[in-house]
């Protein structure tokens, strides 16, 4: 049986890479995770304009004695930045905010120094709210936009642009990123249900193909193996009556045993593979395993000492081609009602009628055996699905025309005999040449 099962994906389930300096190209792209482009394109920009600010100080200032102490803090606080360390699912670590700390107090006394240096304030923003919880970003953020305006005021003045637009910027860099934080982390929680659910969807679909193969088995074993092996103990135990006194009907006996019992395990290993019934291997089609069933079991029930049952087989119609899925269905059927009448209804007589009613097939098996009341018996006999009881008999007849659509009509009552009615419409079924059921 081919059970379909679904696993996550390797990219689904794999954990993220740790985020740092040496993160390999496939280092997440998100904003809480490893350094992809907004990292690099931060860094680029946050080194160009340093260097920027830099040269507009050596323009400027020719000739300052802090010149070296310029130059060297700009290239410090460019390289700190570049090697910062990244920050992944983990907590921020203790020497993480002491790097923070010490950058952010490097790049203060830069723009002390020259105000040009308070233009690369932005990238230091985003590092701040990737390191710090949102609380202390926005302090931090607070109090170096506010040494920006202070910086902006020292080189052009009290500009009310100048004093008003850093705030704003810095703002809405703020609400842009914490905005698209709380979204990653939005869908990070909607890819972990997903992955639940497909892991919970594979177990359910993995226990649904177990209990239909378990039933697939059991309604073989009842309609096959359980039958012959019923055929064989009566075969055997009128053989043990007569072997004395009647050498040559027992060994006719223990012949017939012995044939029935090489065609159960012909049908147990072409059920095992969940191939078509053996009678339906030979190519004759349908009625012509309904016919060899009809005669095995009548041969059976007049080899046996005891109240012989008759089968008979008749067809009604215009044969057509039945797919096999459809075939191997109404054979069970067959099997599995013929076996009822010679365990419980106490028949001499039992007919097989296969009907082609243009539309639809029909198979009838009636017995002139004890009867019984139906509503009582489907209440007393589980589905073979719930998981309750045996599994058997009816319950596993309907269980298998309700997987072609078919129905199971049952007429009975006590001493009046019994008719099973089995049909199953052609209209949706596939091709005979292009069925999709059991081959060989």
């Amino acid at each position: 049986m081919d059970v379909k099962h679904l696993r996550p994906r390797r990219d689904d389930t794999a954990p993220a890479p740790a985020a740092g300096p040496g993160a390999g190209p496939d280092a997440a792209d998100d904003l809480g995770a490893g350094p992809g482009w907004m990292d690099t394109a931060m860094s680029v920009s946050f080194v160009v304009l340093l260097v920027g600010a830099m040269a507009r100080f050596l323009i400027r200032h020719p000739g300052a004695s802090d010149t070296p102490v310029v130059v060297t803090l700009t290239a410090v606080v460019a390289l700190a930045y570049v090697v910062r360390p990244g920050v992944g699912d983990a907590p921020v670590s203790h020497w993480t905010r002491l790097w923070l700390a010490g950058f952010t107090c490097a790049w203060i006394v830069l723009v002390g120094i020259a105000p040009s240096f308070a233009w690369s304030a932005v990238p230091i923003v985003y590092t701040a709210l990737r390191l710090l919880s949102e609380r202390a970003a926005l302090v931090l953020i607070g109090l170096l936009t506010v040494l920006v305006v202070v910086a902006q005021v020292r080189i052009s003045g009290a500009d009310p642009l100048l004093i008003l637009g850093p705030p704003a910027v810095a703002g809405l860099a703020s609400a842009v990123f914490l905005h698209m934080r709380r979204q990653s982390e939005s869908q990070r929680v909607l890819i972990d249900d997903l992955i639940r659910t497909r892991a919970g969807l594979a177990a359910s679909e993995r226990r649904a193909g177990t209990l239909a193969e378990r039933e697939r088995l059991s309604m073989e074993i009842h309609d096959t193996l359980a039958q012959g092996l019923s055929s064989q103990r009566m075969l055997l135990q009128a053989a043990d009556r007569v072997w004395d006194t009647d050498p040559g009907a027992a060994h006719r006996h223990v012949e017939t045993a012995s044939a029935i019992a090489e065609r159960n395990l012909a049908e147990a290993r072409r059920f095992v593979h969940d191939l078509a019934p053996a009678d339906l291997a030979d190519g004759g089609g349908l009625e012509a395993a309904l016919r060899a069933l009809a005669e095995r079991e009548s041969a059976a029930g007049e080899a046996a000492d005891r109240r012989a049952l008759r089968v008979r087989c008749t067809a009604d119609g215009r044969p057509v081609s039945l797919p096999a899925t459809v075939e191997a269905a109404l054979l069970r059927v067959a099997q599995g009602a013929v076996a009822n009448i010679r365990e419980h209804a106490d028949a001499t007589d039992a007919t097989l009628t296969l009907s082609y009613l243009g539309d639809q097939v029909a198979l009838d098996v009636a017995d002139n055996g004890r009867g019984f009341t139906p509503e009582t018996a489907r209440r007393s006999e589980p589905e073979p699905a719930d998981g309750g009881g045996r599994g058997h008999g009816l319950s596993a007849m309907r269980a298998r025309l309700r997987q072609l659509g078919g129905t199971l009509t049952i007429e009975s009552s006590p001493g009046e005999g019994t008719v099973v009615s089995a049909s199953v419409p052609l209209t949706d079924q596939p091709r005979p040449d292009s069925a999709s059921g059991p081959k060989e």
